[in-house]
């Protein structure tokens, strides 16, 4: 089947995880929507236009293709499964990308296991990524890399022969050059950096970060341009760099928080409360992620502030992450030993400090908690961007909320004006902080919640996705293709080779 030059234009999207969980049950493998920053931002950006999502799905075994299909018919983009087996999963997930680029990025330095043996994991499993990507893609398709599990894989695309366009965003921080400096392997992974025809980050703080590093290890390397994006020169080759905040779909969180039945859940549960001062925080079980100092700060906001028992509560979820690893189940201890022992010494009949839940909540349970919060506490230590504190201002619509945000969160580039800022090492400031909060007049809540979400209206995912396709492809989303006819019989028409049969890395990709 003949392609017109306009339907010849695809977006290929390439993440460590595709964008569904696939699970065991019952003998048989199941498929469903994933959660995430990264699947919120993009499921949407993909599900009108039939992309092609390219990543591993978490599991193995046969039938793997047949539920990806399936998702790929009623998503309305495919899937591109990578296979990884149990020497990749340990040496380049949980190895180099788990115990060196996640703390290192985040200026943890004690929980960073450099071993040699992650390294060379890491370039096999990039190596299976771009043979997948190199596979199924055309000349004319536009790659956009996802993140810290596949900053090599620009490079090896040209190593194979492949001329594609490429963008690459990390969405965790990028650190000060001396602390990126101690990876042993650092010269490598900016080279193959530098291979991208664009690099994104959170913050224009990050791409300064990396700009020095780039200095550091090559002083002849010089910066050119202004604004959000620039361009670094290096041994001969110019790549450019920007800052390009994420973000979420402001307007279906709006929807979402302006149904009924979540405004109704939300009433019923400050009801619950006793219509206390609510306090809310919500995160993955991490040690980038302050959940032990947030305790911390309440907890000394009760023994400073007795006249606040029984007058403000806090509800602290946990999403489970990473259990097998002992640092986690030691992290998770400590968290469980401090909601206990704030509970144990201020409990009073009727009134329990911390309300503390470890579990994923599903999106309207979570919406109902935005929406029935006085405060969102975000204590992160360092954090990329962190989403929740902008779902928590979309779904603040009755302008009473206060967000209280780290200085050390992406985030607060773009909110420090209007949120309240803290610094979570300490625990009296995070304190004061919602000690004021608790006396702002209404009025000075309205006016700072409205000018989060006009900030938020203006740069939705969608003006994410549109302003990093510009700066790296001269492209719109818009000119990308809605899907229209029978999509998913033409499959194999917009695939090129056959997207559903077994590929390795021995085999010649298709041109």
């Amino acid at each position: 089947m003949e392609q017109s030059t306009h339907d010849a234009r695809r977006l290929i999207v390439v993440s460590n995880r595709l964008p569904v969980r696939v699970t065991h049950e019952e003998g048989k493998l199941r498929i469903r929507q994933g959660a995430g920053g990264l699947v919120t931002a993009l499921a949407p950006v993909l599900r009108d236009r039939g992309g092609l999502w390219v990543g591993w799905p978490g599991a193995t075994g046969p039938g793997l293709n047949a539920v990806c299909r399936q998702f790929s018919k009623d998503a309305g983009y495919l899937l591109r499964p990578v296979e990884l087996d149990d020497a990749d999963v340990a040496g380049f997930y949980q190895g180099f990308s788990n115990e060196i680029v996640w703390p290192l990025f985040h200026e943890f330095m004690l929980p960073c296991n450099f071993l040699p043996t992650y390294w060379e994991a890491y370039r096999r499993a990039n190596a299976k990524f771009s043979a997948a990507v190199a596979a199924a893609g055309r000349p004319d398709d536009f790659i956009w890399v996802h993140d810290y599990h596949l900053m090599l894989m620009a490079k090896q695309l040209k190593e194979m022969g492949k001329s594609f366009r490429v963008g690459f965003f990390l969405h965790i921080p990028f650190p000060p050059a001396d602390i990126f400096l101690r990876l042993p392997w650092r010269r490598q992974v900016v080279d193959a950096l530098l291979e991208f025809d664009l690099v994104g980050f959170q913050t224009l703080k990050d791409r300064v970060n990396f700009a020095e590093s780039v200095r550091r290890l090559y002083p002849g390397s010089r910066r050119k341009g202004r604004g959000q994006v620039v361009s670094v020169s290096s041994r001969g080759r110019q790549t450019r760099i920007g800052g390009f905040p994420i973000s979420i779909d402001f307007q279906s969180f709006v929807r979402d928080a302006a149904r009924q039945e979540a405004v109704a859940a939300a009433r019923k549960l400050r009801e619950a409360f006793g219509n206390r001062f609510v306090l809310f925080g919500a995160d993955r079980l991490d040690y980038s992620k302050g959940i032990p100092e947030r305790l911390n700060a309440f907890a000394h906001l009760l023994e400073s502030s007795p006249e606040l028992h029984g007058k403000v509560c806090l509800i602290q979820v946990t999403v489970p992450s990473r259990e097998e690893v002992p640092m986690y189940r030691d992290m998770l201890a400590q968290v469980e030993r401090l909601v206990s022992g704030i509970n144990g010494r201020f409990a009073t009949p009727g009134w329990t400090p911390v309300n503390y839940i470890y579990r994923n909540l599903p999106r309207e349970e979570l919406i109902t908690y935005y929406m029935a919060a006085d405060m969102c506490l975000v204590t992160s230590l360092g954090d990329g961007m962190n989403l929740v504190a902008k779902e928590y201002v979309a779904c603040n619509a009755a302008l009473t909320g206060t967000l209280c945000l780290s200085e050390f969160a992406g985030a607060a580039m773009e909110f420090h004006r209007h949120a309240a800022m803290i610094n979570p090492f300490d625990v009296e400031g995070v304190a004061r902080a919602i000690r004021e909060a608790m006396d702002t007049p209404a009025a000075v809540r309205r006016r700072h919640m409205r000018a989060l979400r006009d900030i938020l209206r203006r740069f939705d995912v969608f003006q994410w996705v549109d302003s990093f396709l510009m700066a790296a492809f001269s492209k719109r989303l818009g000119d990308f293709p809605t899907k229209d006819g029978d999509f998913y019989l033409t499959v194999q028409d917009r695939m090129g080779p056959p997207w559903d049969e077994p590929w390795s890395l021995d085999e010649t990709p298709t041109p």
